[in-house]
């Protein structure tokens, strides 16, 4: 199985909106929940949203009510979409996705910066 690729990251001024892209055709018709997770820099990975084969989504409260996550499943894509920007925002955006028995097989991206700065 190939590895989930990140795009759509970026410089934005706060207030803007960016929306980030995971290409993962084996994943997101899958039966195992997808993930998006973010670092900044010196910080622990975090994790910000979810959505399940369901298409049911969940989110960190940082980011409830300004991102919101979706997939195609006949584009092999998962969305996030991210508006009303914040500095605190800035960081590596990574996809998670799972496989196999259990959904024990994680793979990771390899990440697209989003840079939130006026």
């Amino acid at each position: 199985l190939g590895r989930p690729v990140e795009s759509g990251g970026g410089l934005v001024q706060p207030g803007g909106s960016l929306r980030l892209s995971c290409t993962a055709p084996e994943f997101t018709s899958g039966n195992c929940v997808m993930n998006w997770y973010r670092q900044a820099a010196g910080k622990r990975r975090e994790w910000i949203s979810s959505i399940a084969p369901s298409d049911t989504t969940t989110y960190a409260d940082s980011v409830k009510g300004r991102f919101t996550i979706s997939k195609d499943k006949y584009k092999g894509t998962m969305y996030l979409q991210m508006n009303t920007l914040q500095l605190e925002d800035t960081a590596m955006y990574f996809c998670e996705v799972r496989g196999g028995l259990y959904c024990g097989d994680i793979y990771w991206g390899q990440g697209t910066q989003v840079t939130v700065s006026s």
